[in-house]
C-alpha cells in the first residue's frame, strides 16, 4: 500500500514538471508573437515567480529517461522510435549502412570523397551502384561521370 502510495506520487511530480514545462513554452511562444506585434516591448519580469523558473521548484530535474539511458547498457534505447538508427557505436545510436563515421561497422569511417551506402564506402561520382546518391544505378551500358548517368 505504501509503495502505490509513493509510485502516485512521483507519477503526479513528474506529470507536474511537463505541465508546467509545456506552459512555460506556450507562455514564452505567446509572448514572442506579442512583442512582435507591439513596437515597444515591455521590460522582462525580474521576480523569481514568473512562469520561467516554475520548474525550479522541484529538488530533482526530472529529464526524460531517454536522455539518462546510453545504448551500451541498454541497446533496446537504439530500436526505439526517434532513434538515429539501430546500432549502438561508442554510446551512440547509429545505423551503420549509412553513417559517414561507421560505416559497416563500429569506427570504420569513410574517406573524404566518399559516402556510405549498404555498409560500404563508395565514391557516388563515379560508381555506377550509387551515382551521385545511394541507390542511383545507372542503366545497363552507361557510365557514371562527376555523378551523373551519362555525362557528355
Amino acid at each position: 500500500m505504501k509503495f502505490s502510495k509513493l509510485f502516485l506520487l512521483v507519477a503526479l511530480a513528474i506529470i507536474s514538471h511537463y505541465a508546467a514545462h509545456a506552459a512555460e513554452i506556450e507562455i514564452g511562444t505567446k509572448k514572442n508573437a506579442a512583442s512582435l506585434e507591439e513596437e515597444e516591448a515591455p521590460p522582462a519580469e525580474t521576480e523569481d515567480d514568473s512562469p520561467s523558473s516554475s520548474h525550479r521548484r522541484f529538488l530533482i530535474d526530472f529529464q526524460p529517461l531517454r536522455n539518462k539511458m546510453t545504448c551500451n547498457k541498454y541497446p533496446r534505447v537504439c530500436r526505439s522510435e526517434g532513434s538515429a538508427g539501430p546500432d549502438c557505436c561508442k554510446k551512440k545510436c547509429v545505423n551503420v549502412e549509412t553513417d559517414q563515421y561507421n560505416c559497416g561497422r563500429c569506427g570504420k569511417k569513410c574517406k573524404h570523397s566518399k559516402i556510405c551506402c549498404k555498409g560500404k564506402c563508395v565514391n557516388p561520382m563515379f560508381n555506377v551502384k550509387h551515382c551521385g546518391g545511394c541507390n542511383n544505378e545507372c542503366s545497363k551500358g552507361s557510365l557514371c561521370v562527376y555523378g551523373m548517368c551519362d555525362y557528355a
